[in-house]
């Protein structure tokens, strides 16, 4: 038997974990998690009935319910699919990435997941959302006897409001907090309406260029309404999310005192030689679920 049948023949649809992942996936595409949802009906109590920025918010409420009710996707752009996944030592990592890879599949094949995976030289469409750097897959071990799987799909059109800054900067100051804040705070007078607002943005401070995007994101794994275990960093959160819903831009620039939903920050150490700070825009559609898993694959717990 070739290698590919018996990959094949190890992701069969009877698979527990290929169920499990493929679950997971069309909850993740489908049914925006209970923290987003209350955030986004709380903001809409901010906002004066019948105005553009109220009007917005209650055709993002209608949006959630349809997707939900419906089992359809909250989004034309299903975005890049991200795993983040903790396993014990030994655990077949390779195994796990070949059978989600099938799961995405057969989600794209469902309509869990748009086809939104195109060769980067020739603009074809894969036709599955697989393809090289689709899925992503980040893997880490852990000393628990289970696996932890956490899913992201992140849009196209607030990742291109991703920015990156290196500090001091002549505009927006020095190697310091001050400077920090007024980084993110640029960021979200850059992104205006673009990025399907209102945002929630993952930061990190520190690391280099690769590791702060990456970690920035991973912030966006958090709790909308979890507090910072760092008292800096929480003040600077609540912050920066009061001056942002005060700039005025509002929902999809509309307008309105609801421009960010959350600001989630972590740091990592950095060189001497630099000092970046990396943010992660999310649009509304704060699609992030994730299922703790038994040895045989099966769904332990429900995460968000």
């Amino acid at each position: 038997m070739s290698a590919t049948a018996q990959t094949i023949e190890r992701i069969s649809p009877e698979t527990n974990l290929f169920e499990s992942i493929l679950e997971l996936i069309r909850r993740t595409s489908t049914i925006l998690p209970d923290d987003v949802v209350r955030a986004v009906t709380g903001a809409r109590k901010n906002e004066v009935e019948g105005s553009n920025a109220d009007v917005a918010l209650n055709v993002i409420g209608c949006n959630i319910g349809l997707a939900r009710d419906s089992s359809l996707p909250l989004c034309q752009d299903t975005g890049t699919i991200l795993f983040y996944v903790h396993t014990p030592a030994g655990y077949d990592q390779l195994a796990f990435e070949e059978i989600a890879t099938e799961a995405v599949r057969t989600a794209t094949k469902k309509g869990y997941l748009r086809q939104n995976s195109v060769d980067s030289i020739t603009g074809k469409n894969t036709g599955d959302n697989t393809g090289p750097g689709s899925p992503v897959f980040h893997f880490h071990q852990w000393r628990e006897p289970n696996v932890e799987v956490k899913l992201m799909l992140k849009g196209g059109g607030c990742e291109n409001m991703n920015a990156q800054y290196s500090l001091p900067h002549p505009d927006l100051g020095g190697r310091d907090l001050k400077g920090v804040e007024n980084a993110i705070l640029d960021c979200v007078l850059q992104a205006q309406g673009q990025g399907c607002g209102p945002g929630i943005l993952g930061v990190c401070i520190g690391g280099d260029r690769g590791t702060g995007y990456g970690f920035a994101k991973e912030q966006l794994l958090r709790m909308l309404d979890d507090t910072n275990p760092d008292p800096v960093l929480a003040e600077l959160e609540s912050r920066v999310v009061e001056k942002a819903n005060q700039s005025g831009i509002g929902p999809m620039g509309f307008g309105g005192k609801t421009t960010l939903l959350a600001c989630k920050i972590g740091t990592l150490n950095r060189l001497p030689a630099s000092f970046f700070v990396s943010i992660a825009y999310m649009c509304w559609a704060y699609r992030r679920r994730g299922a703790q898993l038994d040895a045989s694959g099966n769904v332990t717990e429900w995460l968000y």
